[in-house]
Parts: structure tokens; C-alpha cells; sequence
């Protein structure tokens, strides 16, 4: 349940990041030079779609879908990637939604509650 509600909260988050990014191209202000630049209405439809997806992994998790545990532990290494690459944006939001990232892989890793007892 940890993983999944981190999932969809750190989604939905996600969304609004791509929206904001989207909409306004003045709204986030790099912090310095950094290898990893892209267009910022590009990081917008990044983080809205991987938001999205996120999110409804998120989801899937919470209803206990078979594809989702997977999916997540996936989605979350994907998500803490693209954070450490957008880190020049937002750099305490980036750190933070990092280790919301690294939470979700250890609880969906550590998870036995699909493993039969004895």
C-alpha cells in the first residue's frame, strides 16, 4: 500500500510539474550549466506523461493488478532517472522526489505479500 500510494501521489505531482512546464516556459529557471539540457516544453510533456503513467501504476497497485508490482518498480527507477536529469530545474524537489523514487522500488521490492506462508 506504501508503494502505491507514494506512486500515485508522486503521479499526480508529476502531472503538475508537465503542466507547469507546458503551459509557461518562464516558470522553471535553471540553476547552471548542466550537460543534460532539454527544451523545458519538452521536460513539460516528460514529466506529464511519465506522470500519468506513474500515477496509474500507482493505482494498479493500490487494486492489487498482477502487472503492476513490476511495472512500478520499473516506472520508479524510470522516474528517479528523469529526476536526477531535471535536478538543474528543481533541485530540492528533484532530491526529494528521488527518494520518494527509491522508497517505492524498496517497498514493491521488499513486498512477500503475494508469497504463500507455511
Amino acid at each position: 500500500m506504501f508503494a502505491g500510494v507514494l506512486m500515485l501521489v508522486n503521479g499526480v505531482l508529476g502531472v503538475f510539474v508537465g503542466i507547469a512546464g507546458i503551459a509557461k516556459d518562464d516558470v522553471y529557471e535553471r540553476v547552471g550549466d548542466y550537460v543534460y539540457k532539454f527544451n523545458l516544453t519538452a521536460w513539460g510533456w516528460i514529466h506529464l506523461v511519465l506522470g500519468l503513467v506513474i500515477a496509474v501504476t500507482g493505482w494498479g497497485i493500490l487494486k492489487g493488478a498482477a502487472w503492476a508490482k513490476a511495472t512500478g518498480v520499473a516506472l520508479a527507477a524510470l522516474g528517479v532517472v528523469a529526476q536526477f536529469l531535471w535536478l538543474p530545474y528543481t533541485p530540492v524537489w528533484a532530491f526529494i522526489s528521488i527518494a520518494l523514487g527509491v522508497f517505492v522500488i524498496w517497498a514493491l521490492c521488499t513486498d512477500r505479500s503475494d508469497v504463500a506462508g507455511p
